[in-house]
């Protein structure tokens, strides 16, 4: 099942002998990481197993969003939403960004007093996100046919383009001197002295004092070669893109039915507001007691599944030498098949709610792995246990639209500037020294 077409980033034909850092990892937090260190005149190389953006940042719904975020993301999503405001004119290329206001729906009183209570955590921040009464909504959208208690509308979030995004990030670090080598594979981690020392990747040696690991769903795995335990899982999210569609919201929305994003071809990207499917694999038994919590808070929007992708996970080794092929070049993109079903459910009841959709062609569905971890929120993070070593990954579904600042973030801590915004509740620590996991927000 192909993939949305990605914007393509061809990569450098020559592999820098010596680099100061290696990003290892071409989505959307790789890329903005290594954009803000080529931009502090860092010696970089960016190392990506397939293409620039072909996983999950060209897969995801493109929502640029500080809204109903889980509240320790929100100031760095606050410094996000200034970065998106002038991304494109900083690196001269079109991201699609828009800022076009999200909206959540709110069926019930309790849920009115929910998103009500969660839009406190923007006192202070100056944006612009208020409540809607039910009134105000259908005046808003004098088209649909949904009978609601209310809404949270967001203004000050937007969208951008998914396929555009990280291909366009790539370009710019490459313009400020950044090396952006595609289909090439790093298969581990060389160090002296316990710290950093090169990267062994499938074409050769890098030698360098500090690594980024943003390998998204694959970031577990390449982090326990090296004795890191990284408590992350994969989740599965199906989406369909519509061809342009005349009448339909501007504003992107989400309710207990559907997600529904417009797009800049005029089309519409459409989901599943909350189902996600979860494939039972071995790390399923491995972190299970990390991610009980989890499961229990959020078991009804997920959709257990046992199957092959159990036994191909299985075969995958947890260790390798790294003069032979890592498990990174035998897969090159991830690459699901969608859940159709979920999927038409979701475009039945947008349908059912903004009938102007009964008008809508489908004009291509895929889907892909979301890295999550037990609280739902990233590890931007220096791991201790070998120096120069720091990992950005487990951004549960919420990357696409932090990842410029997460980006800053992490070079932030990688040059040891004074860091954008506090990372303590990013740090990987928190799942080994007796902190408190807990899953705040389920979306």
């Amino acid at each position: 099942m192909p993939g949305p077409y990605v914007v393509p980033v061809h990569g450098d034909a020559e592999l820098p002998k010596e680099v100061d850092v290696v990003v290892i990892g071409g989505g959307i937090i790789g890329t903005s990481t290594a954009l803000e260190l080529a931009e502090q005149k860092l010696r970089v190389a960016l190392c990506e197993k397939g293409g620039i953006g072909q996983e999950q940042s060209s897969r995801n719904w493109g929502w640029v969003r500080i809204s109903r975020r889980d509240p320790r993301e929100v100031p760095l999503m606050a410094e996000a939403l200034r970065i998106w405001g002038t991304l494109d004119q900083r690196i001269g290329r079109d991201t699609g960004y828009k800022r076009a206001g999200i909206i959540f729906t709110c069926a019930t009183d309790e849920e009115y007093a929910n998103h009500e209570r969660w839009n406190r955590n923007l006192d202070g921040y100056q944006l612009d996100s208020r409540m809607l009464s039910g009134a105000e909504f259908r005046n808003m959208f004098p088209g649909t046919t949904m009978n609601l208690k209310g809404a949270l509308y967001t203004a000050a979030d937007g969208r951008a383009e998914p396929q555009k995004a990280a291909p366009a990030i790539a370009e710019a670090a490459r313009e400020k001197g950044a090396s952006i080598l595609t289909e090439c594979a790093v298969r581990g981690i060389e160090t002296a002295g316990g710290a950093v020392s090169g990267v062994v990747t499938e074409r050769g040696s890098i030698a360098c004092k500090a690594v980024v690991l943003a390998g998204g769903a694959w970031s577990s795995l390449f982090s326990g070669r090296h004795g890191i335990i990284l408590p992350q899982l994969k989740v599965m999210n199906s989406v369909m893109r519509t061809k342009p569609l005349e009448g339909g919201p501007e504003q992107a929305m989400w309710s207990n039915g559907f997600a529904v994003r417009k797009r800049q071809d005029g089309g519409y990207t459409i989901a599943s507001g909350h189902e996600n499917v979860v494939d039972i694999v071995p790390n399923s038994f491995r972190y299970a007691l990390d991610f009980l919590p989890a499961f229990r808070k959020e078991w009804r929007s997920l959709n257990f599944r046992f199957g092959g992708r159990f036994f191909d996970e299985a075969r995958i080794p947890n260790h390798w030498p790294l003069d032979e092929a890592s498990p990174f070049e035998y897969c090159r993109v991830l690459d699901p098949k969608p859940a159709k079903k979920l999927s038409d459910i979701a475009f039945a009841n947008l349908k059912k709610a903004f009938p102007v959709f009964e008008k809508a062609e489908v004009a291509q569905r895929w889907a892909g792995y979301i890295d999550v971890t037990p609280d739902a929120v990233p590890v931007i993070s220096a791991i201790d246990s070998i120096r120069g070593f720091h990992i950005a990954t487990g951004f549960s579904g919420h990357g696409f639209g932090i990842g410029p600042a997460a980006g800053r973030l992490m070079a932030d801590i990688v040059t040891g500037r004074t860091p954008l915004v506090d990372p303590r509740d990013f740090r990987f620590t928190r799942f080994s020294d007796g902190s408190k996991i807990e899953l705040i927000s389920g979306f």
